[in-house]
């Protein structure tokens, strides 16, 4: 691991850090924020994934999470969203390639060499992480913005134990229910469909559900509504009866204007369930 940068934040630190993953056979990047409370000792730790088109850098720097991170004491990781690199497979959309791993392991070509972000941020990282920081294990927390929020729900009901809380901004909730979604889980994982139900936060909300509290924040002038289906994520949590809540916010788009407006209101939300 390498110290790219460090800078003083909310009498804390934030920094930025590259590493030679194993599990995507590349150099990865992440940002790290810790609290004042980390000199003295393991401080709990709310990860935050970010969504297409973003690098470790969006979040750490538009969502404003650091000041209401220090006042709970509580640390940041922000993953980047995919492996990077010349060797890299990349494609012309937006929505496939370099900044758009979804939070899948991949098995198809030219993807499978590189895009295993699932096995990414559930393994690799974490090991890394708990080795070199002051963090946590026993208190951990997940969040996410869009195609970071499919990550932070699908990782969450996944892992039971490991998360204490999970959250999403307006969450890509249902993409084996639509043509857009079904799109990059063939491109990742292949025509068998079997293989994408457990990337379908909907779905799999409505088998197991989340063993602790959920919170979900959609705007409703989201322009990428059609794409995200967060009515099938709320009618699941409904049927599963869920704990948590489902808040649609009038006049929010999709942007990081409306992550920055909620982030306090998520970070508290991950601090008590964090801090019980």
């Amino acid at each position: 691991m390498r110290t790219v940068s460090e800078n003083r934040c909310f009498g804390g630190v934030q920094g930025v850090y590259a590493h030679a993953s194993e599990a995507t056979g590349t150099e990865m990047t992440f940002g790290l924020f810790l609290p004042a409370e980390a000199a003295d000792g393991p401080v709990p730790v709310l990860w935050y994934l970010s969504g297409l088109t973003c690098t470790h850098e969006n979040a750490m720097v538009k969502a404003g999470a650091q000041g209401w991170a220090a006042e709970q004491g509580i640390a940041l990781v922000f993953p980047d969203t995919s492996p990077r690199g010349a060797d890299v497979a990349d494609h012309e959309d937006y929505d496939l390639g370099q900044g758009a791993g979804f939070y899948v392991n991949a098995t198809e070509k030219p993807w499978a060499p590189h895009f295993r972000m699932w096995d990414y941020v559930a393994n690799d990282l974490p090991e890394l992480l708990f080795a070199e920081f002051p963090l946590e294990r026993e208190r951990q927390a997940i969040c996410g913005h869009s195609m970071g929020g499919h990550g932070a729900l699908t990782l969450a009901m996944a892992h039971p134990g490991r998360f204490r809380s999970v959250s999403a901004f307006a969450p890509i909730c249902n993409p084996t229910g639509s043509d857009w979604g079904r799109k990059q889980l063939r491109a990742y994982l292949g025509e068998d469909e079997g293989t994408w139900a457990r990337h379908d936060a909907s779905r799999v909300m409505e088998e197991k559900g989340f063993e602790g509290p959920v919170l979900v924040d959609q705007g409703a002038d989201d322009q990428f509504l059609e794409l995200l289906r967060p009515e099938t994520l709320a009618r699941a949590m409904a049927t599963r009866r869920q704990e948590g809540a489902f808040r649609i916010r009038k006049g929010y788009d999709h942007s990081y204007f409306f992550v920055a407006s909620f982030m306090e209101e998520h970070v508290n939300f991950h601090a008590e369930a964090l801090w019980a």
